[in-house]
């Protein structure tokens, strides 16, 4: 085996849908001419139709973790992957998707940076291990819905996997490999009073979840949610759950403790399926 690793800053990026979509054309035409100098009938190329001589695996987007996306900035998540192959290359990406590949699928990301790809070879093939980065913009996305993430993206996403032959064709794989998109959330007008507060006397504790809403462009309050009021004393790093509380319909938080040292307050919530987890800003009350 050999191996070549790539310079630390090497960047390149993956071409965009146009010049992917492109990319795809002008191999299948050029593959058409080939074939019609030599009177055979080209049969169009299939997503499934993986060869033996191109093939991705290892294919880890954000660490295996959910991407969680709110309403305006750009969001990156890490990508990697392997692609092995017996025949040159011109360019080969991987890519999350919904819908359904060939008829109306539409991609995750704006763009991915290409960061390098570790290739090495054996057994005469060549293995490409790449390291790269997804941006996810809800504002700018490469199809779907209006070019727009919609709530209904909060979803589980497809990968796919395309790479381009340097003697014309290209072989597109449906990959198992999946990514969980989620929307952001947040606690907001996080307060404890009163502040201070004498040894014994009650803390009130208020905030409000939300939670992105793509469609409508912005944050929602987001009712019914369980919410774990946690405490940091003062001079420590860490902080403990003190109780649940779940929040009313219109996604408001409120509960009583009892004041007993000087410390900080903050709601976590813990996400779900669709939803991303936060914590708030926390609020110090000292204890006189």
């Amino acid at each position: 085996m050999t191996t070549t690793s790539p310079a630390a800053t090497q960047r390149s990026h993956r071409p965009s849908t146009a010049d992917r979509t492109a990319a795809r054309r002008t191999a299948t035409a050029a593959l058409t001419a080939a074939l019609a100098l030599t009177g055979v009938a080209l049969t169009a190329p299939t997503a499934s139709a993986a060869e033996n001589d191109i093939s991705f695996s290892n294919v880890v987007i954000n660490d295996g973790k959910p991407i969680v996306v709110g309403t305006s900035a750009q969001v990156e998540a890490p990508l990697t992957y392997t692609v092995k192959s017996k025949v040159s290359l011109d360019s080969w990406w991987v890519e999350a998707y919904r819908g359904t590949y060939g008829t109306n699928e539409y991609e995750l990301a704006v763009f991915t940076t290409r960061w390098g790809c570790a290739q090495s070879s054996a057994g005469g093939y060549t293995y490409r291990d790449c390291d790269e980065t997804m941006t996810i913009d809800p504002d700018d996305m490469p199809g779907g819905n209006g070019n727009k993430l919609v709530n209904g993206d909060a979803a589980t996403w497809k990968t796919l996997g395309t790479a381009i032959k340097k003697n014309g064709g290209y072989d597109t794989d449906l990959l198992s490999a999946t990514v969980r998109l989620q929307r952001a959330s947040r606690i907001q007008s996080m307060n404890a009073t009163p502040e201070p507060v004498a040894p014994g006397k009650a803390i009130t504790v208020t905030g409000t979840v939300q939670r992105a809403n793509w469609s409508a462009h912005r944050y929602d309050n987001y009712g019914g949610r369980s919410v774990k009021l946690q405490f940091k004393p003062a001079g420590s790093s860490t902080y403990t759950t003190l109780k649940s509380v779940t929040a009313n319909s219109s996604g408001h938080l409120k509960t009583t403790v009892t004041a007993t040292k000087d410390g900080t307050y903050r709601w976590r919530y813990s996400g779900n399926t669709t939803t991303g987890a936060s914590n708030s800003a926390g609020d110090s009350v000292d204890v006189l």
